[in-house]
């Protein structure tokens, strides 16, 4: 059965307590005005739960929700979230980028030659990286990003046990 998205003539109408007005409250608290394609798009990204995306993933998930999008919406809206907090782009090789619909501070492992992006798990103490380079001047570090490079060993199974898939 096809999946579909919420409909755009009636995105903008939503009810209290369905999820397309949860999405659109979500949209107001970050400061984001909810139009139908962020209404429609924060459907497909908040609707599943914590996980992982890549703009292009998320074009094909429109598509096959039959949601009327361009690719170039979707790459707007997905800066859009990340710029308001609702989500976390994490760059992982030259241009290639995934967005975390879990913005608290974890980091990731990524499986080589597949492109799969998991959550590490959290543990009770915090990750240190020592010996950090010197910020230039005028300039503070913000965050660091860890990202774990797996390989899978011949005969693995294709999920982690205890990890978060995308």
């Amino acid at each position: 059965m096809m999946e579909t998205g919420p409909d755009l003539r009636t995105a903008g109408q939503a009810r209290p307590g369905c999820p397309v007005s949860q999405v659109k409250d979500k949209l107001r608290r970050a400061g984001l005005r909810p139009t139908r394609q962020r209404i429609c798009l924060g459907w497909l990204l908040f609707g599943k739960g914590d996980r992982h995306i890549t703009a292009d993933t998320l074009f094909d998930e429109a598509q096959r929700a039959r949601v009327p999008l361009t690719l170039a919406t979707v790459y707007n809206t997905l800066k859009q979230f990340t710029d308001a907090g609702l989500l976390r782009q994490i760059a992982v090789e030259g241009r290639k980028a995934y967005f975390d619909t879990d913005v608290t501070d974890h980091h990731h492992f990524l499986v080589d030659g597949e492109g799969e992006l998991i959550d590490a798990p959290h543990t009770s103490a915090p990750l240190t990286v020592t010996d950090l380079p010197a910020a230039p001047a005028g300039y503070e570090i913000k965050r660091v990003d860890v990202i774990i490079r797996l390989r899978r060993r011949s005969g693995a199974p294709r999920r982690i046990s205890g990890a978060q898939a995308p």
